[in-house]
């Protein structure tokens, strides 16, 4: 069976090389960056729309207190759709990661690694001293690749706001 990526990229395999990396925020990417983790996190992990509402709280905030030179918002786009976000934003000394999906049909091709490695480096290119991310047990693929790029657990707390039964998890990472 022919995957949709590949029917865009003309029957080849896709690849990272093939998906441009903007960090330009243009009208509309909060929204569709909002509805894409509202479908996706309701059709995989079974939660609510409280969950679509936190993503649009968090990303007013970042863009009401924007500043260039230590916030950053990467969007992966493959035939000017996007299909995978990152964002970095800025807590004093501290860097979060934020908003951190690659769309289904373009997962197992390394974009979730290039992703991740731009906002790593990105938080050390401005001086961070660390960075750390907010996650739940569920997304057990994201946490490998955290762990795999020097995350560590820092804390855990039960959350049941988004679905009953998760666990909010911190993962922090030294970067100096």
């Amino acid at each position: 069976m022919t995957s949709v990526a590949a029917v865009l990229t003309e029957g080849r395999q896709i690849t990272p090389d093939d998906i441009e990396l903007r960090t330009e925020i243009k009208s509309g990417d909060a929204g569709y960056i909002t509805y894409l983790h509202g479908r996706l996190y309701k059709e995989e992990y079974g939660y609510s729309t409280t969950f679509e509402a936190y993503v649009a709280q968090s990303f007013y905030d970042f863009l009401l207190h924007y500043n260039q030179q230590k916030d950053r918002l990467w969007c992966a786009e493959h035939n000017g759709k996007i299909i995978g976000c990152i964002g970095v934003a800025a807590h004093g000394e501290r860097a979060q990661l934020r908003w951190f999906l690659v769309d289904p049909l373009y997962r197992h091709i390394g974009l979730g690694k290039k992703l991740l490695h731009a906002a790593i480096s990105f938080a050390k290119e401005r001086g961070y001293k660390s960075i750390y991310l907010d996650t739940t047990s569920d997304l057990e693929k994201a946490i490998g690749l955290y762990m795999s790029a020097g995350f560590k657990k820092t804390g855990e707390k039960p959350n049941n706001t988004w679905r009953e039964g998760v666990t909010e998890l911190e993962y922090a990472m030294d970067l100096q």
